[in-house]
């Protein structure tokens, strides 16, 4: 009889075994890979490349020359310096200059020669700080009038806001030892008869789009996958209610779809830069509608309230069912009259569309969160970042572009295939929490294997990172200075290549 017993419990486990095993199995046949669209060749869609190796090599050289002079020669220097970078300012003002003017590849130039100047100077930060405010806000003005789909003047604005950023960062991260740096870089105060509310000691007003650069690996991969590359990778949308002046973030996250911040939740939630940008005030639609922004805002808070809006990997802005980040904004702003992003969004390098294609992207001309900065409707209220934070955010972009580079050259986002059938399960629980209103640990949207792909890239990034803060440091103690983002790109380059080397061997 126990005999009897023993079989029959040896031949349960063992039928248990076989059946659990083959829906291991059948859980572990992978999908077919995604396919990815062609690329539409035409004059827009190539990436941005500065292509100009020797002349950061040069300012980097420059600086270390600046640093061996005495202080009244190099005052001297910048004052020289920023003098013809005000005059080159003051031609500007009040004319009507098309973006191929020669003024404007004079301001640039006269911009990141100062640079390595003010870094041995760090007394002058201050005006260089304003100076580059200053190039924002009348290249701006400019660009108004220019067809931001030409990639001609695309390219031009794009060289004098993000280079003029850059440019102003080396320097900050070189003296943040010797001069206190404020955090917030004031902007334009655009009129706006919307309720308001204070944020970091800003007048945020309803309707402000919030621009800004998230913590996480995936944030690097979306500020810099793009054809020009960027420093924001999240837009959100202020609302302030008109009776009790309560200010409220509307976004959209990856994690629970669209949902409603607390400015303390808001800025809770990692944030490596943020920018404020408001509509212009003498916009025709809100011209004939000072609280057009407020609108917008309230429309995009009672759709929220309404009905639960999932997060969109796929990217794409013509579609309201699902909203990505960028569309809270565009959408809201759509539905009265104003279309955001004069200039779309391209991304056309083979290997980022690959890798953005296996996270269930599958529009690839769209609007990413970088290049709202660049659209001529909206000024510049003010933005904040500080030395920590800025130190991070450019060791990200380091890491980001080198692996990016070799996606352009065939490598591909792996997973450990044993792993699937686990990541499944853990989409069908997700699943079930979702249907309750709650997120799980696959993203609503996100299937097993884009889940896995993307802890692959994020462990890989966190790695190299980790590997680059070290190195970082060794530049510093052995050069005397801090290592600026064309050194740090190269070193990442070495650190992945070194590790791709070890995992063949």
């Amino acid at each position: 009889m126990t005999s009897k017993r023993t079989t029959l419990t040896y031949r349960f486990f063992a039928y248990c075994t076989a059946v659990l095993s083959a829906v291991y199995l059948i859980l572990a046949i992978p999908l077919p890979s995604t396919p990815v669209p062609p690329v539409s060749e035409t004059s827009l869609t190539h990436p941005f490349a500065w292509n100009q190796d020797a002349k950061w090599d040069s300012l980097e050289g420059q600086y270390s020359l600046d640093r061996l002079m005495a202080q009244e020669v190099v005052e001297a220097n910048v004052k020289r310096g920023m003098d013809g970078l005000k005059s080159g300012l003051r031609s500007i003002e009040g004319r009507e200059l098309e973006a191929s003017s020669p003024v404007f590849v004079q301001l640039e130039k006269s911009f990141f020669s100062l640079a390595p100047l003010v870094a041995a100077y760090p007394a002058s930060l201050p005006d260089y700080l304003q100076a580059s405010s200053d190039i924002r806000t009348q290249v701006k003005q400019q660009s108004e009038r220019w067809n931001l789909n030409d990639r001609p003047i695309r390219e031009t604005l794009y060289r004098l806001l993000y280079g003029t950023r850059s440019a102003v960062e080396e320097v900050m991260l070189q003296v943040s030892h010797d001069q206190p740096i404020s955090s917030l870089l004031a902007g334009v105060d655009e009129p706006s008869v919307t309720p308001s509310a204070l944020l970091l000691g800003v007048t945020v007003h309803s309707g402000d789009m919030l621009v800004s650069r998230g913590g996480a690996p995936t944030s690097a991969l979306i500020a810099r996958g793009n054809d020009f590359p960027g420093n924001f990778s999240h837009v959100a949308l202020a609302y302030v209610d008109s009776a009790s002046s309560r200010l409220s973030i509307i976004e959209s996250h990856i994690e629970r779809g669209v949902i409603i911040s607390t400015p303390e939740e808001y800025l809770d939630d990692t944030k490596l830069r943020v920018m404020v940008l408001r509509p212009r005030f003498d916009l025709p639609e809100v011209k004939q509608d000072l609280f057009l922004p407020h609108r917008a805002s309230s429309f995009m808070l009672r759709s929220v309230l309404q009905r639960h809006i999932p997060y969109d990997f796929s990217m794409d802005y013509a579609d309201s069912s699902k909203l990505f980040c960028s569309e809270v904004a565009s959408y809201a702003y759509r539905a009265f009259g104003i279309r955001l992003w004069m200039g779309m969004s391209h991304i056309s390098s083979r290997g980022l569309r690959s890798w953005l294609a296996d996270f269930g992207v599958t529009h690839f001309q769209t609007e990413e969160p970088s290049d709202l900065e660049y659209d001529p409707q909206l000024r510049v209220v003010a933005e904040w970042r500080d030395i920590e934070t800025l130190r991070k955010d450019h060791i990200d972009n380091a890491v980001t572009e080198a692996m990016l580079e070799g996606a352009e050259e065939g490598e591909q986002l792996d997973y450990d295939w044993y792993m699937l059938p686990f990541a499944r399960a853990m989409k069908a629980y997700s699943w079930i929490l979702n249907q309750f209103g709650s997120a799980g640990p696959v993203p609503e949207g996100m299937n097993a294997t884009a889940a896995l792909k993307n802890r692959y890239y994020s462990d890989r990034h966190a790695r190299i990172v980790s590997a680059l803060q070290k190195d970082a440091v060794r530049f510093k103690d052995t050069r005397g200075i801090q290592p600026p983002y064309w050194e740090l790109l190269r070193m990442a380059r070495y650190r992945l290549k070194e590790e791709t080397n070890k995992s063949i061997q």
